[in-house]
Parts: C-alpha cells; sequence; structure tokens
C-alpha cells in the first residue's frame, strides 16, 4: 500500500484521492493546505489523515508518493522541495511553467532516485490505448481536436477579479489547461510535430482564455481548440486515408466511430473507466510498485520524452501568441 500525501485541496485532489483509494494501491497519510480549515474539510471522509500548514513539516512525514495540485506556478517549487525530501510526485497538469522547469526536475528527480509523473490522465486510459492500436494500421493525413468547457471562474473573471487560472503569475490560460490534454493527444498518437504556432484570444493580463492551434507534421496538420468562455459539443476527429475516426473527446473517451469513404461504419467498442482518474492513478502505482524492471523504467522514460515533447510544443505555441508566464522570466 502506497502511503499518500497530497498539496492542494481542491476537487481535483479530492478526484484523484478517489481514483487511488479505488485502485486498493494507496492509502491517503496526510494532507498539505495553507489553511488547516481546507485541510480538515478535505480530509473528513478519511481515517487518521495528519494535517499540516508547514510545508516542511509536512515533508518529514513518511510518504511514498504525493500528490501536488496546487497553482501551476508553484508546482516548480514544490516538486523540488518534495523531491529533495526524497518523495515520488505526481505533478497535476500542466506540470511546470515551461521546459526549463520541466527538465530540472527530470535531472533533479534521477540524480535523488526517486519518479516524478506529470498527471495527464488521458494518456492512460484504457479507451485511449484503444484508439492507439485501431490507429496502429492507417495512415493519419490530418485532424481536428476540441476541448472548450465554460469555467468555473467566468464569472469572477467579468466582475473583474483576475483568477489564478487567467493570471501569468500563476501561470494561467487555456492553452496551459485544457489545452494540455489535446497536446498529449496528438503527440501520443502522431508524435512531436516539427513546427506548432498558435492564434490566441488572449485578455490584458496578458494570457489566452481561447485559441485555435495547429502542428505541424510532415504530411498533415492537426488543428487544437480550446477555450474557457464557452462550451464546445464538436467531437473530435482524426483523418485517414481509409476514413474518418469520429471521438466524442481526446479524454475521458467513451464513444468512438470511423466512417469509410464509402459510407460505411465500425463503432469502436470503448471499455468505460470505473472513474476518470482511475486508470491514471493506477498507472502510476504499477510503474512505482515495479520500478526496478526493464519494463517499467522503460516505460517511465517514454512518459518523460512524451512529458518533455508537450512542454516544447506547449511552449513555442505560447512564444508565437506573445504569452509569457512570470516563470518564464525567472
Amino acid at each position: 500500500m502506497l502511503k499518500l500525501g497530497i498539496i492542494g485541496t481542491g476537487w481535483i485532489s479530492s478526484s484523484f484521492v478517489e481514483a487511488a483509494h479505488m485502485t486498493k494501491q494507496y492509502r491517503l497519510e496526510a494532507v498539505f493546505s495553507r489553511s488547516l480549515a481546507s485541510g480538515l474539510s478535505f480530509s473528513e471522509d478519511y481515517a487518521e489523515v495528519s494535517l499540516y500548514e508547514d510545508l516542511d513539516e509536512f515533508l518529514t512525514h513518511d510518504l511514498d508518493i504525493i500528490y501536488i495540485a496546487s497553482p501551476n506556478a508553484i508546482h516548480f517549487s514544490q516538486a523540488k522541495a518534495a523531491i529533495l525530501a526524497g518523495k515520488n510526485i505526481i505533478v497535476e497538469k500542466p506540470a511546470f511553467s515551461n521546459p526549463t522547469e520541466l527538465s530540472e526536475i527530470i535531472a533533479l528527480a534521477e540524480e535523488e532516485k526517486v519518479l516524478f509523473f506529470e498527471a495527464a490522465r488521458n494518456i492512460h486510459e484504457t479507451s485511449f490505448e484503444i484508439i492507439n492500436n485501431f490507429l496502429a494500421n492507417k495512415t493519419v493525413i490530418g485532424a481536428d481536436f476540441t476541448y472548450s468547457k465554460y469555467s468555473s471562474k467566468m464569472p469572477a473573471l467579468l466582475r473583474g477579479e483576475l483568477p489564478n487560472k487567467f493570471n501569468p503569475k500563476f501561470s494561467g490560460g487555456l492553452l496551459a489547461d485544457l489545452g494540455v490534454y489535446l497536446l498529449y493527444a496528438a503527440i501520443y498518437w502522431f508524435g512531436k510535430p516539427e513546427d506548432a504556432h498558435y492564434d490566441a484570444v488572449v485578455l490584458p493580463s496578458g494570457v489566452d482564455i481561447a485559441g485555435i492551434g495547429s502542428l505541424d507534421y510532415k504530411n498533415f496538420k492537426v488543428a487544437i481548440k480550446c477555450a474557457g468562455n464557452l462550451t464546445s459539443y464538436l467531437p473530435s476527429e482524426i483523418y485517414t486515408t481509409d476514413g474518418t475516426l469520429i471521438l466524442d473527446g481526446v479524454n475521458a473517451i467513451k464513444k468512438a466511430k470511423f466512417v469509410k469513404f464509402d459510407g460505411g461504419t465500425e463503432n469502436i467498442k470503448i471499455t468505460a473507466a470505473k472513474h476518470n482518474l482511475y486508470d491514471e492513478a493506477l498507472h502510476f502505482a504499477e510503474i512505482l510498485n515495479t520500478a526496478n524492471t526493464m519494463s517499467s523504467q522503460y516505460l517511465y522514460k517514454d512518459l518523460q520524452s512524451l512529458a518533455k515533447d508537450v512542454a516544447a510544443t506547449s511552449y513555442t505555441m505560447r512564444q508565437s501568441a506573445g504569452i509569457h508566464f512570470t516563470a518564464d522570466k525567472d
């Protein structure tokens, strides 16, 4: 049983703990929050959980793995402190503000002989691998991925406030939120693009509230669309020389259909996950529990390589749109 610690008490942390417990591979042991009241509220459904308001004290707790889901810009300093304390870490996507931070954490984790995972849940889902296997004998000639959802922080933004989600100080914006799922899907399925661009709707704060990106491959392009000021019900599509694969999304995929050029259709059987974060939590536990095996070491390296490609592509897209985080200057 992996002893689990949590940094950050938002809904995503609650969801991860729920999924982690469902796998029967983890037990919540400790929670760090800047507010003791938040920590108490977060842990009230779990027995014998230690609460901390001081990060250094939290990091002395006997833990196998720490899940970090604080605001994006704080991930780096907290991850570094956790690694130096000898803890394995899972960092909610986007793990870090830029490729420089990511590379430093990967190198530090290797030096300290602990593991770092970016919590990009969609690439761990069984349904995602089903699509990957379906595409194995297809020639891709393009794709159109969409993930746009009206943000719970929009009312505050419209009132003139500046939530972390839309603040460059906290490495916010939609490309660094919903866009991460789109980039992981494209790069996992098609590889790292040769170039990438992003045409964004930029807020006065300097980060994007919506945008349309282009990933440029040798023989095709992938369009990605993300937004937080609207909700889209469009499917995502992958175009091949045999027909079009229609997906109800690129994460938590529940429906997939392949429409051939002659009009014939093939419904792809999708195995629904027990919980949106279940496959991810189980996957990380399996790697941690078998870290000394060659198969887990190869898989771990593949995940690091994929994280680097996603971070580099996202950074290139941000720069093309003139979006700069405070952390980029630091």
